[in-house]
C-alpha cells in the first residue's frame, strides 16, 4: 500500500471544479450516514436486548446496523471502481493502490469494515442457534462485528480528514461539520464498547478512572490537534453528548416488554442507555492547552513541546474528568436523577431489583463493598502516567492526521 502522507500540491494540479476539495462529495455523505446508522443501530440493539431479549436476526435495530454497513460498502466500492477504471488525474493522485484497485485510504478501511460486518450477520445467527442465546458477549461473531463497526467509523474519519486537509480556508469551514461529526461517532462507538464499565455505580472505583485515562485522552488530543477550527475537541464532545441524549430520550417513548425468560424486573418501555459521559469538561481544558502552544491545525515548532503538552494534559484530564464524574456519580445515584431527563436508576429486565442498584460497587460488579481511601489512591494514581502516555499518543496521531491527503 502506498503512503497516505503527501504534499497537498500533488492533488491540485489536475482537479477540476467538480473534483474540488472544497465541495462535499456524495460518497463522503454516504459514509457519514453509514457511520451514524451503525452506531445508532447498535445502541438501539443494546436497548432491545435489555428490554425484549434476544430476538430474530431481522429486528429493526439489526436492519439499521446492516443498512449502514451496506451503505459504506457500496458507496466506497463504487468509489474504488470509478477511481480505478475512469478516475481523473486528481482522483488517482489522492488515492491508494491496493490489489490493483485505487481508492482513498478511508474508503479501503470502510470497505473492510462493511465486509466484516456483513460476514458476521449469518455467523452470529448460526452461533446463537448452535450454542444458545447470548452465551457470551465476546463470541467470535460479535468480535468480527465490533471490528467491522470500528473500521467503518475510522474509515469515515479518514475520508473526512483527507478532504478537510486538502480544502482551502473557505472549504474547510464547509467541511468542518464532516470532521466533527465523524470524530463524534468514533467517540460514541468507544463509549458503547465501554458501557459495562461506565455505570454511575462504578465511578467511585479506581478501575473506571484507569480505563478512562487510557482510552479517551488519545482521541481527544488527536481530535484537538487535527481540528483546523476553534474548539475542535469541545465541538466533537458536544455532538457526542447531543446524539447520546437524543437516543436516551427517544427510546423510552416506545412501549415494549420482555419476551425471553428469566424476567426479573417489570419493563414497559424501551430501556435507554446511560447518561453520556461528561467528556466536554476535559475537552474544554484540552482545547485551551493546545491553543496556547499552537494555532488550530498546526504542530508546535519544537518537538519537545508535545511532551510538555502531554504531561500537563494528562494531569488535566485525570483531574477534571475524575472530579466531574465523582460528583456526577453521587447525583446519578440520588433521587434527583430518577426522572425522564437523567434516566437514573434504569435497568433491564434481567437485572433483579435490589439495594445494589443504588450504591457504589467498590467490592466489584453488583457488589456494594466498603470504600477504602487508601486502596483507591494506591490504585488510581496510575491514571496519571497512563493518561500521559495516552495524551502523547494522541498528539502523535493528531500530527499524522494533519498530513493525511489520500
Amino acid at each position: 500500500m502506498e503512503s497516505t502522507v503527501v504534499p497537498a500540491s500533488a492533488f491540485t494540479a489536475h482537479e477540476g471544479a467538480a473534483e474540488s476539495a472544497d465541495s462535499i462529495p456524495w460518497y463522503l455523505t454516504a459514509v457519514l450516514f453509514a457511520s451514524a446508522a451503525v452506531i445508532v443501530g447498535i445502541t438501539w440493539d443494546v436497548s432491545w436486548h435489555r428490554t425484549i431479549g434476544r430476538d430474530t436476526l431481522w429486528t429493526p435495530a439489526h436492519l439499521l446496523v446492516y443498512a449502514g454497513g451496506l451503505a459504506a460498502g457500496l458507496s466506497c466500492g463504487w468509489l474504488a471502481l470509478k477511481t480505478t477504471l475512469s478516475g481523473t488525474d486528481g482522483e488517482v493522485g489522492r488515492s491508494v493502490r491496493l490489489w490493483g484497485f485505487r481508492a482513498p485510504l478511508g474508503a479501503w478501511v470502510a470497505i473492510w469494515g462493511a465486509i466484516a460486518m456483513l460476514t458476521s450477520a449469518p455467523l452470529d445467527d448460526w452461533w446463537h442457534n448452535a450454542y444458545g442465546l447470548d452465551v457470551e458477549i465476546l463470541s467470535p461473531p460479535h468480535v468480527v462485528l465490533a471490528l467491522g463497526i470500528y473500521a467503518i467509523q475510522v474509515g469515515a474519519l479518514l475520508m473526512a480528514l483527507s478532504w478537510h486537509n486538502r480544502a482551502s480556508e473557505t472549504g474547510r469551514r464547509k467541511l468542518a461539520w464532516a470532521y466533527v461529526f465523524s470524530a463524534a461517532m468514533l467517540i460514541l462507538s468507544l463509549s458503547v464498547l465501554l458501557m459495562e464499565y461506565t455505570f454511575p455505580n462504578q465511578m467511585h472505583g479506581a478501575t473506571f478512572h484507569l480505563i478512562m485515562a487510557a482510552l479517551f485522552p488519545v482521541l481527544l488530543f488527536a481530535i484537538g490537534r487535527a481540528g483546523q477550527m476553534r474548539w475542535p475537541a469541545t465541538r466533537v464532545t458536544l455532538v457526542y453528548t447531543g446524539v447520546s441524549l437524543a437516543m436516551m430520550w427517544v427510546l423510552p417513548l416506545f412501549p415494549a416488554e420482555p419476551l425471553l425468560a428469566p424476567i426479573l424486573r417489570t419493563v414497559t418501555h424501551m430501556v435507554p442507555p446511560e447518561f453520556p459521559l461528561l467528556l466536554f469538561a476535559p475537552a474544554i481544558v484540552i482545547d485551551l492547552l493546545l491553543r496556547r502552544h499552537s494555532a488550530p491545525g498546526e504542530v508546535p515548532a519544537r518537538a519537545s513541546t508535545d511532551w510538555w503538552i502531554a504531561a500537563w494534559g494528562g494531569v488535566a484530564f485525570v483531574s477534571v474528568f475524575g472530579v466531574t464524574h465523582w460528583v456526577f456519580a453521587d447525583f446519578m445515584l440520588s433521587e434527583g436523577a430518577r426522572n425522564y431527563f437523567f434516566q437514573g436508576d434504569t435497568w433491564g429486565y434481567a437485572a433483579a431489583p435490589g439495594a445494589w442498584q443504588r450504591v457504589f460497587w467498590h467490592g466489584g460488579p453488583y457488589l456494594g463493598g466498603e470504600f477504602s481511601a487508601a486502596g483507591f489512591l494506591s490504585a488510581v494514581w496510575w491514571a496519571l502516567p497512563i493518561a500521559f502516555v495516552s495524551a502523547r499518543a494522541g498528539l502523535w496521531m493528531g500530527n499524522w492526521w494533519l498530513r493525511v491527503r489520500r
